[in-house]
């Protein structure tokens, strides 16, 4: 609820420390091991484990939570929500239970009592390289851009609490994209046409080296506008502050757009046929239709509106955040870097339309054909269109935002990471959502569906200490674990090889599995579940599993699924639990490849070098500190699985701070 509304719920501005709690502290000192030993040993841990990975699957009891007498209020809750009144999405992750949202404990839609965090439970969950603020909320990445020397990031922002609401911009500095430096505010709602939030723009930098930054506002009436802001001292590469065009607002919601459905310009890109730079807006129809309007300015001054749609797709509802972007696809050493905004179309080049669901909370995106000439843009597959097809990421992962970056010349996408667990927790702890690691994107000249998303270079200055496991053949239905000294900040390379006696005895077809309805972990095949299980404790009663899944169309072809299963990542009752993913493609002579970053409570995976990518936030409960481990698996029924390369790097912090001189 935003801050300036009449009838909003006042936000709380301090947070009360938790009782101190020991089941959480564990040592973390640094061992050294004997990896004879550790095989040793796995022989006959692994069926100690693969009992307990089992029988906790099916064992009523693991589902059991804390009695409710060790809560501490009787209070029940019902869901609230945060966003759609105002004219955004929603921004309640839907977990019980909601800040001050109390009910009476008779009422019929009234939920558990919230889990008893502990302090210990709560601080372990910031992570340690991921991009966040000190303190508060953080949703959406606004106008990222490489300017003198420096990264900057801008970011919608509550500095009074850890919920949605008195939408800012927030903003950090980087030389690296991985240490950052916290700045003040860039712009705050100080003006009747952002009064109700400075929301998501985007910036475009001119042939000049001059900044533009388009950006929504929400006026005191919620009407939705696009406003200018440029910085006051193009010379200080720190940017620290901007100024409001005097023309604000400089558009309002044309004919026949609701004045809540216009929002989130993009980026600019000059048109040479008339000379003008053109950007995208956001929308939907009365149908109900995902729609994109273009605008089009000679100076940034003058605005007029390109007749048409850029695109439509009907039944897709409010789109968000749109992005719009050339990839290069013919191959060669072009395929292998990003391209900058105005890129001219041509056969060696598609583009790249993104938006973000409104309906769904998804980003969804597809690659097809830019017509300046006609304003339209046309999927290579309209099958795969947007809104009913692609993808950046099946986990959690929304409103995300590239940007071209001229030092390394590739283009970087940022994604917002929300929260799973409830606003009671958020607000205990203080703090709420993450940006994904920047990835670049690139297209797959290979498969030629898909785009390529892998984590910055620069992730990998990160890697401390590493440990090789390659080699290790995991028997149908076992657990192997794996001997990492401290398992909450990782990143993990791993090839997969399924032996082929399995694979051509496989002759049945698996038609109607996909990770959301395929039982997770526990549910088995003739060739998969298997991969890792992280950030799971000794006993295997937590775990996050990363997964490969085979199964055979009834066309004889084998198809691939990759997935997470959150649903035992936790005990806790008052988070959202899920198994989330897709299918991957895989091409022939391909072994199956994973990546896996894990920092405290999220988990990113890429499969196939980012060709299907999950996020997911975990909160585990004994799975913390010194007590976190990680484990190989494989609960096929019929295929041993030889890890043929994996190892893993401990990840070093990169310890984001105010910025100084």
């Amino acid at each position: 609820m935003d801050d300036h509304h009449p009838d909003s719920t006042p936000l709380p501005f301090s947070y009360a420390p938790l009782p101190a709690g020991s089941a959480a502290s564990f040592p973390t000192e640094r061992r050294r091991t004997n990896t004879r030993l550790l095989s040793l040993a796995a022989v006959s841990f692994s069926l100690l484990a693969l009992a307990a990975f089992l029988s906790s699957d099916r064992d009523p009891r693991n589902a059991r939570q804390p009695d409710s007498s060790s809560a501490s209020s009787p209070v029940s809750f019902r869901p609230v929500s945060r966003g759609p009144s105002d004219g955004v999405s929603e921004k309640a992750s839907g977990a019980f239970p909601t800040l001050l949202s109390g009910t009476t404990s008779g009422d019929s839609a009234a939920a558990p009592p919230p889990y008893p965090w502990t302090n210990d439970m709560l601080q372990w969950q910031r992570t340690g390289f991921h991009f966040q603020p000190p303190r508060n909320w953080m949703n959406d990445p606004n106008g990222p851009l490489w300017y003198k020397g420096l990264y900057h990031l801008f970011y919608q922002y509550n500095p009074d609490s850890a919920v949605w609401g008195n939408i800012t911009w927030g903003h950090a500095v980087s030389r690296d994209l991985v240490h950052w430096a916290h700045l003040p505010l860039a712009m705050v709602p100080d003006h009747w046409y952002d009064l109700r939030g400075v929301w998501t723009g985007s910036a475009t930098i001119l042939p000049t080296g001059q900044i533009v930054m388009l950006y929504t506002g929400s006026t005191n009436e919620s009407v939705q506008v696009q406003n200018l802001a440029v910085p006051a001292d193009p010379s200080d590469p720190l940017l620290k502050t901007w100024v409001k065009s005097d023309s604000n607002p400089v558009l309002a919601p044309p004919p026949g757009i609701g004045p809540k459905d216009f929002r989130d310009p993009t980026t600019a890109w000059y048109d040479p046929s008339d000379g003008t730079w053109k950007f995208a807006v956001g929308s939907k129809d009365g149908s109900h239709a995902g729609i994109v309007i273009v605008y089009r300015t000679p100076d940034f001054v003058r605005y007029e509106l390109v007749p048409g749609l850029l695109h439509r797709v009907p039944g897709t509802g409010m789109w968000e955040c749109v992005d719009f972007f050339p990839v290069a696809v013919a191959e060669g050493p072009e395929a292998a870097e990003g391209m900058e905004a105005s890129a001219a179309a041509g056969p060696g080049v598609r583009h790249v339309l993104k938006a973000s669901m409104d309906d769904d909370r998804h980003d969804y995106y597809a690659i097809g054909t830019y017509d300046a000439g006609t304003n339209t843009w046309q999927p290579e597959d309209e099958r795969m269109d947007v809104g009913i097809g692609l993808r950046y990421d099946w986990g959690m992962f929304y409103a995300s935002k590239t940007f071209y970056d001229p030092a390394r010349r590739r283009r970087v996408l940022w994604g917002w990471i929300g929260e799973a667990d409830s606003e009671y927790a958020d607000v205990l702890k203080g703090w709420a959502s993450l940006q994904a690691v920047p990835r670049t994107v690139l297209f797959d000249t290979k498969t030629r569906s898909n785009l390529l998303q892998w984590p910055v270079e620069e992730v990998e200055k990160l890697r401390m200490s590493n440990k090789n496991f390659s080699g290790i053949t995991i028997d149908a239905g076992s657990v192997f674990p794996l001997n990492i000294t401290r398992a909450t900040q990782l990143d993990i390379e791993a090839e997969f090889e399924i032996e082929e006696e399995a694979l051509a005895m496989m002759v049945k077809a698996d038609v109607g599995y996909n990770c959301s309805t395929g039982g997770g972990a526990a549910g088995r095949g003739m060739l998969g579940p298997f991969g890792l299980l992280v950030l799971a404790n000794e006993r295997l009663s937590e775990r996050t599993a990363v997964y490969f899944y085979i199964a055979r169309g009834i066309d004889g072809n084998l198809r691939t699924h990759f997935c997470h299963d959150e649903l035992r990542s936790s005990r806790a009752n008052d988070i959202i639990k899920r198994v989330v993913g897709s299918t991957v493609p895989v091409l022939d002579g391909e072994r199956l490849s994973v990546r896996i970053l894990v920092d405290h409570s999220i988990v990113e995976s890429f499969a196939q070098g980012g060709r299907t990518c999950i996020t997911s936030r975990v909160y585990p409960t004994e799975a913390i500190y010194g007590a976190t481990k990680v484990f190989l698996f494989n609960n096929a029924t019929s295929a041993s699985v030889t890890a043929r390369s994996l190892t893993i790097w401990e990840m070093d912090s990169t310890f984001n701070h105010p910025y100084s001189t």
